[in-house]
This record gives structure tokens, sequence and C-alpha cells, in this order.
């Protein structure tokens, strides 16, 4: 006679069978891309690797990813992938099988989390109650939110990369071209010597769009339409704007470096305003409780003692 056990043990492993079988063909078609890529290629920048909890599931994303290339779906998928390139993903996964993920991760790790869950409180406590619902419940809905809040994450954080490094680009920018490089040689020295981050990769697209035959307006304006970040935009209008006036290159450089400096200065004073605000939760819910335990603590067990 099969136990509730046996019976989930089963289902596992038929579920961990096909999952083997699907994703060991994507693993051995990853393997012949990176051998392709030959030795001297280096390994894909981790900032382009989907979470795991994607990862596993884009093999399943190819049939509904067709459904979503419907023509009632062209608007969301075209929002989508916008959002997806400014995230930087645009090469790694697009808008039909992001959609697929939003679909299959609840389906998936959402019921299959939930249903682990209740198993366990099943067998532990010997009975499914609210606490093992509400849990099932919270893991179904953070399943359904996580790719959406994936992707809103890895927008920030590239914004976030991006205005951090941007002080120095254009410090180097505004030093190079200041010294008699002209605009692109000095691009081109920065993408070569610093190290790769998102604003080094948008760079180089810019470089690689205008050897493709664009001019400079429309790669830069290509460029401030994927970052979709206001420093970024203005900083793209004002060299543009000199570029279609004739207006000196350096002098547009230095003025907007110093203008993104004490935009940085800004910002670090807002945040250190800020601290005091954002430590009173933490302080006053953890810090002070631990403070007044062990001070009152021994004073506390005394009276008891005493019985006063």
């Amino acid at each position: 006679m099969m136990t509730g056990w046996d019976r989930e043990i089963l289902i596992l492993g038929a579920l961990w069978a096909v999952f083997a079988a699907v994703w060991g063909r994507h693993l051995a078609a990853l393997l012949l891309e990176l051998r392709a890529r030959g030795p001297g290629a280096g390994p894909v920048p981790l900032a382009h690797h989907l979470p795991l909890l994607m990862r596993v599931l884009m093999p399943l994303t190819y049939y509904p990813a067709l459904y979503f290339h419907r023509p009632m779906f062209a608007k969301l998928c075209e929002n989508i992938e916008r959002r997806l390139t400014t995230a930087g993903y645009e090469d790694t996964i697009t808008a039909q099988e992001f959609l697929a993920l939003c679909l299959l991760v609840p389906l998936v790790w959402g019921i299959g989390l939930a249903l682990l869950a209740l198993s366990l409180f099943a067998a532990s406590e010997g009975g499914v109650g609210a606490r093992a619902l509400a849990l099932s419940l919270a893991l179904l809905i953070w399943m359904v939110l996580y790719p959406r809040l994936w992707l809103k994450n890895s927008i920030i954080m590239r914004h976030r990369l991006i205005l951090r490094a941007l002080p120095f680009v254009m410090d180097l920018l505004t030093i190079s071209v200041e010294a008699g490089l002209d605009f692109m040689t000095a691009i081109r020295n920065i993408i070569e010597r610093r190290k790769q981050d998102p604003l080094v990769e948008e760079l180089g697209r810019v470089l690689f769009e205008i050897q493709l035959g664009k001019t400079r307006r429309d790669a830069l304006r290509n460029m401030a339409l994927r970052v979709d970040q206001p420093d970024v935009h203005s900083l793209i209008t004002a060299l543009v704007q000199a570029d279609e006036m004739g207006v000196s290159i350096g002098a547009i450089l230095r003025i907007q470096s110093d203008q993104i400096r004490t935009k940085r200065f800004l910002r670090a004073e807002k945040l250190a305003h800020e601290a005091p605000v954002k430590m009173l939760f933490p302080l006053i819910s953890f810090i002070f409780p631990a403070v007044f335990l062990v001070l009152l603590g021994p004073l506390i067990i005394q009276i008891f003692r005493q019985g006063i």
C-alpha cells in the first residue's frame, strides 16, 4: 500500500525527470555555444545572467512565447522590450519569453513551493492549519510578482551603476577632448582602458553603431532611449545640440561634467540627511530593547526574586 510520503516522493521524482530531460538539452546547447565562442572569448558578464528560478524554466518558454506573438500583445511586448533594453537584457531574453516566464514561474515554482509547504506542515503538525495556508498563499503571490520585481530591480541597479560611473567617465572624456583627441577616439580609449560596467557597455554600443554607418547624433539618441535615465538624457541632449550648432564639444563636456558632479554631491547630501530617519525604526525595534534588557534585566530579576 502506497503511503502519502511515497506518493509525494514519486511525484517529485517524476517532476525531476521531466526537468532533467528538458534542462539537459538546454545545457548541451549552452556548452556548444561556449565551445563555439572559443577559449579567449571570456565568460558572459554576470549582469546578463537571469536568476536561477527563471533560467531553469527557459527551455519551457518556447510554446507559451509563441502565444504572445499575437497582435493583441504587441503593445505589451513593446513596453516590456523597452524595459528589458533599459535593464540590459535585450540580448538575453525577448519580451515574449519574459511573458511566458511570468506564467511559468507561479505555475511551476509557486504551486510547487505551496504544495511543499502544505506537505511539510501536514507531516509535522498532523494537518493543514491556517499558518500553512497563509504561508502557501504568500509563496504563491511572491512567485506571481517575482519576474516583474526582478525586472524593476534590474533597471534600478543598472541606473545606479551608470550614475556611479558617469562623473568619472565625463572627467576622462573632458580631459581627453581638451588634450586634443576627438570625441570618438576619447570614447574608444575609455572603452579599452576602463573596467567593464553598464556605462562602458553603452558607450561601446554607440561606437559600434557609428562604425556601422549611423551618425553620431543618432547613436547618442539611441543610447539615451536605451538607458532611459534623466541625467544621461540631459547629457545626450546637450551633446547633440552642440553637435548640431557647431559648438566646441570640450566646453560642453566641461559644463556637463561640473553639473553631474554637483548633482552627485546633492544626492549624497540628501541620502546623508535621510539616514537618521531610516535608522529610527531599527533603532527602536531592535537596539533599544536589547539595551534595556541588558540594563534593566538584572534589576527586574532581583525584584521578582525578592517578591517586591
